[in-house]
């Protein structure tokens, strides 16, 4: 199962970078395959293991801030192994070349 999911600290300003630091540090820690993006981050795991990465990310950010916006978006497809990395392989075989990522 792939999910995206975004969180947005609501009252810190226009720059969120230092929230949004603990948070990835949280991901990066899990051991879950991950892939950050400008507008969220990629996860790949069982929905059990993501939805408490998510849990743990909105905690963490919550010991200081008032409020938090949390997008997930999930991609669950059965028999298929290191989709965080096959699904963009997939489309470059198609169009011949790599993407930028």
């Amino acid at each position: 199962m792939l999910a995206e999911f975004s969180i947005i600290p609501i009252g810190s300003g226009s720059s969120i970078g230092d929230q949004l630091a603990i948070a990835l540090r949280v991901v990066d820690e899990s051991g879950m395959p991950y892939k950050v993006n400008p507008m969220g981050t990629v996860v790949e795991g069982e929905w059990d293991d993501i939805i408490k990465l998510v849990k743990r990310c909105h905690d963490e950010i919550m010991k200081k801030e008032e409020r938090v916006l949390i997008s997930i978006s999930i991609d669950d497809r059965k028999g298929k192994p290191n989709r965080i990395e096959e699904k963009v392989a997939s489309v470059e075989r198609r169009i011949g070349k790599a993407l930028n990522k």
